[in-house]
């Protein structure tokens, strides 16, 4: 659209989504939800299973889940990488997670975060932005430095500090940038673009195809400005793998009062796959502009794996690049030329776009997310994984205030506001109608976010999405509950397989703590353990679930956490010994019953009055001195055993097959 040229210059700090401006901000808490590879039980959503070490379809999650965190998290901005994520609350604190590898979580360590968790390197600065690559973090603070850490060790100066290392903890970006305020940065997996407030485009990391816009193929360790955009505004920038684009600001007309700008967008590197949007394919070396797209003022930009997207100040999406994945988002696109993308967003006004590899999510004034492309590990949110060549409606967010979206490499985020403290201001339960009071208490459901009574949020859950922590039962409405359920259900999150297993090893574990104080009188308690083992072992039979010996054959059992394999001659033989132990064990005292360290059953009761002998009672000393020669039999009882471990495990075997 024409009417599109000419238009005051546009802000060159990040834009975010109007959702939630204003003094509301200070009444809402950002929830973060993500859906898509490793969001199932992976470590970007709280699960504890890296990518690839198990199914796909327990570490994806195919609608959006929040994130769990130990602290209330009130998040303002988020950034998404290949197997990790970072995002800035309102307090300018940073957080990051996943899966770890090369230092790009900042945490100083090796060791994975399934839920976000505070950068204390950075806890002195008030951080602004932060952008995620597949190897690397940038984060941009209030007075405009920039920190990057990660894996740096590719030779390519991919953290701009100069030299060819790793970074574990955040370290400022000194070089070239002093005097200079940065507003964003974005990451590509290669290379960094930085934006100035002044409009100044630095780049910095592997130079192939052109990607940094120098004019060459080198590659640079330290950011340099892009010389041939200077004298110009440059807005948002975004890095694709090989290919980089930018909004810049041209000036467009004047008057005798002040002149008038215009975003413009320009691409450059690689352009296989027409991703640049120009009329040919061949790479571009310096930054140039899309001459397709000269007539629309643009405001934000993203680029993917072959892929690139624009959005105009007037709220439409033009998509350039390959049509595989039907990541264009228009049905009839051909890839040789810019397309606007229309469906269901032809009256939409969109305010935020977001692009992953081969996949786009956008947000608009309605606070409605639409997402297209490529759907494998669920990254498009509809509930399954199929490809989607126009934009379809998140479903399950279409209730939200969704305020700001991001997308990582197969997985997407969006960030939810949740206005606290609006119960007490409505009146009446927001499902059955009726009025709150004395009885009728009001109560939030932690999935949806509404105030209903008691009689309609009967039931509590697991996995509820507001729910400090996932893992306990929180209140929720009758609506949400069987959806809740459902999920929860597919997930195995929390079966009821799971809870009987957890509710069975909490009873065998207070029956083992019971048996063990009894057992403390035996010095071979470690191999004796807590089992019982009566005449059911040789007719296979199941024993008490606190027991932990099972028959391992006909002929053979395992005995105790040692995993020593007996006959039952051998069994008997031990028994035999024990009998003759517990037959000079000293009377009990008045009252008392003796118990079996072998068994949980009773035994019955003594004569309650002692048993004199010839040289009256049997002496302390006595005692100690039988105890000690029974320790030694059963210690050398105990070599006897292990010694028949090899020969019987391998009748065991020959038994098994």
């Amino acid at each position: 659209m024409r009417g599109e040229l000419v238009r005051v210059s546009v802000s060159s700090q990040p834009s975010t989504s109007s959702q939630g401006s204003g003094q509301d901000d200070y009444d809402t808490l950002g929830y973060v939800f993500m859906w898509g590879e490793g969001i199932g039980n992976g470590f970007l959503g709280g699960g504890m299973h890296k990518l690839g070490s198990v199914s796909s379809a327990k570490l994806d999650a195919l609608f959006p889940k929040a994130v769990g965190s130990s602290v209330v998290l009130d998040a303002q901005q988020i950034a998404c990488g290949n197997k990790h994520a970072a995002l800035v609350t309102r307090q300018g604190e940073i957080f990051s997670w996943g899966e770890e590898s090369g230092g790009w979580l900042g945490h100083g360590i090796n060791t994975d975060a399934p839920y976000p968790k505070l950068i204390e390197a950075l806890t002195n600065c008030t951080i602004e932005f932060v952008a995620c690559g597949e190897y690397h973090t940038c984060a941009v603070t209030q007075s405009g430095d920039v920190y990057s850490w990660g894996d740096g060790a590719h030779k390519f100066g991919l953290l701009g500090h100069g030299k060819d290392i790793s970074h574990w903890t955040p370290k400022r970006i000194s070089s070239s940038l002093d005097g200079i305020r940065i507003s964003s940065v974005s990451c590509g997996p290669w290379h960094t673009v930085l934006v100035s407030n002044q409009g100044q485009l630095f780049t910095f990391g592997d130079g192939t195809f052109g990607v940094l816009g120098h004019g060459d193929r080198k590659s640079i360790c330290t950011p340099k400005e892009i010389e041939s955009l200077k004298g110009l505004k440059a807005v948002r920038a975004a890095c694709g793998v090989w290919h980089t684009a930018a909004v810049v600001e041209v000036m467009v007309g004047y008057s005798s009062s002040s002149n008038f700008f215009s975003g413009k967008l320009f691409t450059w590197g690689d352009g296989d796959k027409g991703r640049l949007g120009h009329e040919d394919k061949n790479e571009r070396l310096v930054p140039t502009c899309v001459s397709a797209l000269i007539d629309y003022n643009f405001k934000q930009i993203a680029c993917g794996h072959s892929l690139t997207v624009g959005l105009t100040t007037s709220g439409h999406v033009y998509t350039i690049g390959s049509t595989v994945y039907g990541q264009l988002g228009e049905p009839r696109a051909d890839g040789k030329s810019p397309v606007r993308v229309e469906g269901k967003l032809w009256d939409a006004v969109v305010e935020e776009i977001a692009c992953g590899s081969h996949h786009v999510a956008v947000l608009t004034s309605k606070s409605e997310v639409y997402t297209w492309g490529k759907g494998a590990n669920g990254r498009l949110g509809h509930g399954d994984m199929e490809d989607k060549s126009s934009p379809a409606l998140v479903e399950a967010l279409k209730d939200r205030q969704v305020k700001s979206i991001a997308c990582g490499s197969s997985f997407t985020a969006a960030i939810c506001l949740h206005k606290w403290g609006a119960g007490s201001e409505q009146p009446l339960c927001a499902s059955c109608r009726q009025p709150f009071s004395f009885t009728r208490k009001r109560h939030k459901c932690y999935n949806c976010g509404i105030v209903i009574c008691h009689a309609c949020s009967s039931k509590k859950a697991y996995r509820a999405l507001m729910a400090p922590n996932p893992n306990k039962l929180y209140r929720v409405c009758d609506s949400c509950y069987p959806k809740i359920s459902q999920l929860v259900g597919q997930s195995g999150s929390v079966s009821k397989t799971a809870k009987k297993s957890w509710q069975e090893t909490s009873h065998e574990r207070s029956d083992r703590s019971r048996t063990e104080a009894k057992l403390t009188t035996f010095s071979s308690q470690a191999l004796l353990g807590q089992v019982e083992v009566d005449n059911h072992l040789r007719h296979g039979k199941k024993l008490d679930s606190s027991a932990r010996v099972a028959p391992a054959s006909a002929n053979s059992l395992t005995w105790g956490p040692t995993g020593i394999t007996l006959s039952y001659e051998a069994a008997n033989e031990f028994m035999h010994h024990v009998s003759a132990w517990q037959s000079k064990r000293v009377s009990p005292k008045r009252g008392s019953r003796s118990v079996s360290p072998f068994s949980r059953r009773v035994s019955p009761p003594r004569s309650t009055t002692p048993t004199p002998t010839i040289k009256g009672l049997v002496s302390p000393r006595i005692i100690v001195d039988d105890l000690k020669k029974t320790n030694e039999a059963l210690s050398q009882e105990v070599l006897k055993l292990r010694t028949q471990v090899p020969c019987l495990w391998n009748r065991l075997l020959l038994y098994i097959e």
